[in-house]
This record gives C-alpha cells, sequence and structure tokens, in this order.
C-alpha cells in the first residue's frame, strides 16, 4: 500500500532563504547561456519551485531515477550549492564537483528540441549527470524507448559517485539487500541518515510502487530513502521520495525481500 507522506522532510528555511537570493542574482547575470534549448527565465522558474519543494525534482518522461535521486537530496541539503552548479552549467556547460569538472558535451548542449518529456531545470542537470557516466549511449530526448532506457540504466557505482561529487560525502557504501540481507541493508541505510547522510534504495517499482508485481522480479527503479522505517510483525514502512512525491510504502515482509535489491549511503 502507497500512501502519501506527512511533510516531514521540508528544507531548512534558512537555507532556502540564502538559495534564493543567489537565485537572484543569478536572474540578474548577464551571461550568455549555452544551451541552445533551454530558457534562462524558465531555468530560473524551475529552480525556484524546487528550492522551495525539492519534492518538485522530476524525472518525467526520462530514465533518470538513480540521478534524481541524488539531485532531490541536493536542492533538499544544500540548496545554495544546487543554485551555484545550475548557473555554472547554464553558462559554462558544467561544474566542479568533489574531485573532477563534470561536463555536458557540445552534443547535449545543441539540442533544440522543446520535447524533453520533463522541465528544463531538471533536464539541464540530470541530463549532464547521466551523460557522465555513458560511455556507449548518447542522452536524447527523443531516442526510441530502447535506446533511452539503455543509455538511462543507473548502476550503484555511478550513485555512490554522484552521492560524492554532487553531495561532498566523503564515505559512501553499497549494501546488498537481496539473498536474506534485506533488514541489515535498511537498518543500515537508516543508520546513514540519522547521523545526517543520505540513503538511495534500489527496487523493483512495479512490485513495490505500481501494484503490478513482474512475473520475475528486477531492480529498476531508485529512491530516496527519507525515515520512518518502522517493522510491526510482518508489516514493513517506510517514507520515501520518487517520482516528484513523498509516498509511504507500506508492505508485507515478503514483498519487502522481493522487491528490496539494494542501498548506497553517503555519510561525512
Amino acid at each position: 500500500m502507497i500512501t502519501t507522506a506527512a511533510n516531514l522532510y521540508a528544507p531548512d528555511a534558512g537555507y532556502v532563504q540564502a538559495a534564493m537570493s543567489e537565485i537572484d542574482a543569478f536572474e540578474q547575470s548577464r551571461a550568455t547561456g549555452i544551451w541552445a534549448g533551454l530558457d534562462k527565465a524558465t531555468v530560473i522558474a524551475e529552480m525556484r519551485s524546487r528550492v522551495a519543494d525539492p519534492f518538485q525534482i522530476n524525472q518525467g518522461g526520462q530514465p533518470f531515477c538513480g540521478p534524481a535521486s541524488v539531485l532531490f537530496e541536493l536542492v533538499r541539503k544544500q540548496p545554495t550549492r544546487y543554485v551555484q552548479i545550475c548557473q555554472t552549467l547554464f553558462e559554462r556547460g558544467g561544474f566542479q564537483g568533489t574531485n573532477r569538472w563534470i561536463q555536458a558535451s557540445a552534443a547535449l548542449r545543441s539540442n533544440r528540441d522543446q520535447n524533453l518529456r520533463m522541465e528544463q531545470a531538471d533536464w539541464m542537470v540530470l541530463s549532464t549527470l547521466r551523460e557522465s557516466e555513458n560511455s556507449l549511449f548518447p542522452v536524447e530526448p527523443n531516442a526510441p524507448d530502447l535506446i533511452r532506457n539503455l543509455a538511462g540504466m543507473t548502476k550503484s557505482w555511478e550513485v555512490k559517485g554522484w552521492i560524492h561529487e554532487l553531495l561532498g560525502y566523503s564515505k559512501t557504501a553499497y549494501y546488498q539487500a537481496y539473498l536474506f540481507s534485506d533488514v541489515k541493508a535498511m537498518q543500515a541505510a537508516i543508520a546513514a541518515i540519522q547521523s545526517g547522510g543520505v540513503a538511495m534504495l534500489l527496487v523493483t517499482a512495479e512490485g513495490f510502487l505500481q501494484g503490478d508485481p513482474p512475473p520475475v522480479p528486477f531492480p529498476s527503479h531508485w529512491v530516496t530513502l527519507l525515515g520512518g522505517f518502522e517493522m510491526n510483525g510482518d508489516r514493513v514502512a517506510f517514507d520515501i521520495y520518487t517520482w516528484s512525491k513523498k509516498l509511504t510504502v507500506n508492505t508485507d515482509m515478503n514483498s519487502f525481500k522481493k522487491y528490496f535489491w539494494a542501498g548506497v549511503t553517503g555519510t561525512r
């Protein structure tokens, strides 16, 4: 069963105010944007909505669940850095991560297709992150579904890399959840959150979130763990961010073990 979670995970008001001031400065900047298909006024407006409410981050119709789960935590916990990354990306085509410069290719920036299947501010950041890990498949907003899905597949080490480069967490870890390690992996994820870190979970969306269990379970979707983990008899409940929503997953232990595959954490 899926329900909307209570609004317990809002960003710090002081951080939001500081980030809004950064957006005002970006809006006044006279530097020319270098993304052919992006409109600065639209990007600015969308950035404001996300700083005010990080749950507005939305992968839309693109297979960007992995980078979206990390971007959500960037906006929620470090909104000023989010604004700085967006401005640098818009004006220079890349941004400085913790250890490396992350660059959008000329091909990505020259895209003029207005049908991005998602909003512009999210596309600018998420497509850059996704492309930065791709060696075989280009990121194109309206490529055939097979190519887009192959290009958008997110591996655990990529999530670890984004947690380090975007969020600056020095310690990242992967926890296997299948083969009887589900509760242990969840406990590690909760411990990371409680220490001020972050945790992303790899799940079978069709079974966990959509009520359409596949004949053979498979890992298909990354979500951000927010907290609220409870075990009561044969029931398991926890709060997540995904698809621009706050959700509470409330499921039986059998489904929890069947559809939870892995956790990735970041801590200081």
